[in-house]
């Protein structure tokens, strides 16, 4: 046995031994919990930045607003079809007058609200597929078409933004391809969606 441990142990059959070697042992625990927080602490803050940079990416993934309308969609996307007269080759139940304007993303990418309203419709939707509508005030509906199945994120009646997430874009009803159509209606007659966002500050491609 080395002198050291010969000297603990007889430290340890009296009692001011056992007090000191208590105090030590004590000492030591405390020594090392303070060099060890900073390696225990550095996971959470990694964490904490990395949800903080995520919240800060869903709202720059937000669309683009002018006033209390914004775009259906956020960032950039596809042209489809216009609105009149627009047949699809090879596409025999489209109609050739089309009533909205089709935008695309790609399947899943999520359809927003475009202005603050009431929702009218949450789902299946004459030939439009899964379909949210909005009641905007003043005779004006927009209307949001194809979304996937099982997608949606509003019920009838309730109160949106522009903005709030609707679904997301899908392929459902008389649809070719996965898009967005989008719909405005005036007094019951559907209305170019062109014009109609330009006034609004949101010019279309």
């Amino acid at each position: 046995m080395g002198a050291p441990v010969a000297a603990a142990a007889a430290l340890g059959n009296t009692r001011t031994g056992r007090r000191i070697l208590t105090g030590a042992t004590v000492t030591v625990l405390l020594l090392v919990a303070f060099a060890t927080a900073p390696l225990i602490a550095i996971p959470f803050a990694v964490a904490g930045t990395a949800a903080s940079s995520a919240v800060t990416s869903a709202d720059a993934a937000s669309p683009a607003a002018n006033g209390q309308w914004a775009y259906p969609l956020a960032g950039g996307y596809f042209k489809g079809r216009g609105f009149g007269y627009n047949p699809v080759s090879g596409c025999s139940y489209c109609s050739t007058d089309h009533k909205g304007y089709d935008m695309a993303q790609g399947c899943g990418a999520t359809v927003y609200a475009a202005g603050p309203g009431t929702v009218l419709t949450a789902g299946t939707y004459q030939g439009y597929g899964n379909t949210v509508r909005i009641d905007h005030g003043d005779r004006l509906i927009t209307l949001y078409a194809h979304m996937q199945q099982a997608s949606l994120r509003v019920i009838v009646g309730q109160k949106v933004v522009a903005g709030t997430p609707l679904g997301t874009e899908g392929n459902t009803g008389k649809s070719f391809g996965c898009h967005l159509h989008y719909e405005v209606q005036r007094s019951g007659t559907s209305v170019d969606p062109q014009p109609f966002m330009a006034t609004l500050g949101l010019p279309l491609k």
